[in-house]
């Protein structure tokens, strides 16, 4: 295939799960990240834990894990994977830690698999609901979080090996 094509349409324009079933299994993994910001008030309720609904980032982590398992059940032509790994990290970062001096918590989702296809929708699936889980959890104190950044930083294994994200460019 010398020009890229989408995988999910065929020639004819309509959408569809693409056959995996000749393809080899290989290990693979994905790394994906997200960040929610908020007021500085915010996140020192985070972090000292005086949070009315309970461990805002230990629930965020655990509900990043879940939305992994359920990512065929909410992204149409995802395959279901039996998901070898997941992990969520979530890091609270205060003011001056990051270059655009915002306040909040970085999300860092890493999913792994051996089978036929990637891995890549689960690991942001992941972050984007630790970042919904984290919103939802302090929405009673600060509505104007922010969630963004939700991104694909590296995957490996599969026909196309090994991509990261270039730092510079991102």
């Amino acid at each position: 295939m010398s020009e890229q094509q989408l995988t999910h349409i065929d020639d004819k324009g309509d959408v569809r799960m693409v056959d995996v079933s000749e393809k080899a299994d290989t290990q693979r993994v994905a790394v994906a990240e997200g960040f929610i910001s908020m007021r500085r008030e915010t996140l020192d309720l985070i972090v000292e834990g005086r949070a009315a609904k309970g461990d805002v980032l230990a629930c965020a982590r655990v509900a990043g894990i879940m939305a992994a398992k359920q990512t065929s059940s909410l992204i149409p032509m995802c395959h279901p994977l039996n998901i070898t790994k997941a992990k969520v990290e979530c890091t609270p970062v205060g003011p001056g830690a990051r270059d655009d001096g915002r306040t909040g918590i970085h999300v860092l989702a890493t999913t792994g698999v051996t089978g036929k296809t990637g891995i890549e929708m689960e690991a942001l699936t992941a972050a984007g609901v630790a970042c919904l889980t984290v919103y939802d959890m302090c929405k009673a104190v600060d509505r104007g979080m922010e969630i963004g950044e939700i991104r694909l930083l590296r995957k490996e294994g599969g026909k196309t090996g090994l991509w990261e994200r270039d730092p510079e460019k991102s």
